[in-house]
């Protein structure tokens, strides 16, 4: 018996040494191949495109109520932790697990999973991969703001994050059928923004809208939010970010100009999307109106997420600009069908989603890595007719998509807080606790 144990004793260690010690051979060997520069440069964009979890935070608590503050920030805080699990444990799988023409089959858990980025460790490639999937989750808690129930919205969020984003992603840059028709999205405006926009109006949709928004004669009330500092805060927080958004998705840092072309692009079009939607608000309204011009400042970033590589730095003033009416022609369309969206995601993230991707068609240059020259660069329209394919597809599967995830959620749950939550508001109701309670004035004895 002794002997026996013996044996059982070395045969464990044995076993759990052998393993060990060819992983730890394995690795020493992969690390040889890995490039610490652009290890270093994908960490530091992921971290920044994380801060903008922050930002998204800071704008939409500032731009709704105070009474609903608490609850705006609870949910931003639940999107990347679900992103962070969900993209773990299936996302990452069904993005990058292959080259299947619409999912991947590998890589659950990370397991067997492997870095889709040259001389980038897979931990660093996921860490930048999840935070994006955070992204397009928070879109929408924005756009159902101040009446969604917190406990069908971690459903909702989970799901997109985990299922719903990474198929789009496996078409667009894991190997799926979209890039064998020249689709180029370089950092996402139809993959992340598209898509969290396309959740975003459906979510808005089917929730409704606040009470008091509309009224039956068909106007609109303004319901200001509560902190504009705290808004503009939030805006200049996501502008810092979007550097390690697009810029970071180069994935390295070999090619500097590229790098550096992509960062003043990302400069350029969103200060010329804040100067457009101010000029307009000061026309039509009298004044220069703040919201608007933040979400001006968003618009222009989403529109040159998707051709911030491949475009000059002077196009990339002409889409700031265009993205800047987008976002004030979003607004009006969306208040004359009665589709209330507090923060205006919708027009920022969904409708220059869409932009942004046509603008590769239109702006994008094939000496600057563009799959074609675009229209306006003598190119035709075979590049334009490449990204309308993969604006459709990407749109139609998304809004079908959320719509039977939402429309299930609903029927099992139901989406909407009762009238008298919306009243009193989801801080106390959802969450118990008041965002500025340090008003309260108590009577003593």
């Amino acid at each position: 018996m002794r002997r026996l144990a013996g044996v059982l004793v070395h045969l464990t260690v044995g076993l759990w040494l052998v393993p060990t010690t060819a992983f730890a051979q394995d690795a020493a060997e992969a690390a040889v191949s890995y490039n610490a520069l652009d290890t270093l440069w994908v960490l530091v964009a992921a971290i920044l495109v994380f801060f903008m979890q922050t930002g998204f935070g800071m704008i939409e608590s500032g731009l709704v109520r105070a009474k609903n503050a608490s609850n705006v920030l609870m949910k931003n805080l639940v999107d990347f932790s679900f992103a962070a699990l969900g993209f773990y444990v299936f996302g990452y799988a069904i993005m990058f697990g292959g080259s299947g023409p619409i999912v991947g089959t590998s890589g659950w858990f990370l397991v067997g999973a492997e870095s889709a980025a040259d001389g980038v460790p897979l931990e660093a490639f996921w860490l930048f991969q999840a935070v994006f999937a955070g992204t397009a989750a928070t879109i929408v808690s924005g756009s159902v703001a101040e009446r969604f129930k917190f406990s069908s919205y971690m459903v909702v969020s989970f799901l997109v994050t985990a299922f719903l984003y990474p198929v789009v992603g496996h078409w667009v840059w894991g190997g799926g059928w979209l890039g064998d028709y020249g689709f180029h999205d370089f950092a996402g405006s139809t993959v992340v923004h598209a898509v969290g926009g396309t959740c975003a109006l459906t979510a808005a949709y089917l929730v409704g809208p606040r009470i008091g928004r509309f009224h039956s004669d068909g106007s609109a009330s303004p319901i200001m939010g509560h902190n504009m500092p705290i808004a503009t805060l939030g805006m200049f927080i996501l502008w810092v970010g979007w550097y390690g958004f697009n810029a970071g998705s180069a994935l390295s840092m070999s090619d500097p100009e590229l790098v550096a072309r992509i960062a003043i692009n990302t400069t350029l079009a969103p200060a010329a999307g804040v100067l457009t939607t101010m000029s307009i608000a000061w026309i039509r309204f009298g004044k220069p109106d703040l919201s608007m011009s933040l979400n001006g400042a968003l618009g222009g970033l989403v529109g040159i997420t998707a051709p911030c590589a491949v475009v000059s730095s002077g196009s990339s003033i002409f889409i700031g600009i265009i993205a800047g009416l987008v976002v004030v022609w979003g607004v009006d369309l969306l208040n004359r069908v009665q589709i209330d969206d507090p923060v205006g995601a919708i027009p920022v993230h969904g409708f220059n989603g869409v932009w942004g991707t046509l603008a590769v068609g239109f702006f994008g240059e094939a000496a600057l890595g563009s799959p074609l020259d675009g229209l306006f660069l003598g190119g035709g329209f075979a590049q334009l007719g490449s990204q309308a394919l993969g604006v459709v597809a990407c749109v139609s599967f998304t809004l079908v998509s959320a719509w039977v995830l939402l429309k299930t959620v609903d029927a099992v749950m139901g989406l909407r807080v009762s009238r008298e939550t919306e009243i009193r508001g989801l801080d106390l109701e959802e969450h118990g606790v008041e965002s500025y309670a340090g008003f309260q004035i108590f009577l003593t004895d």
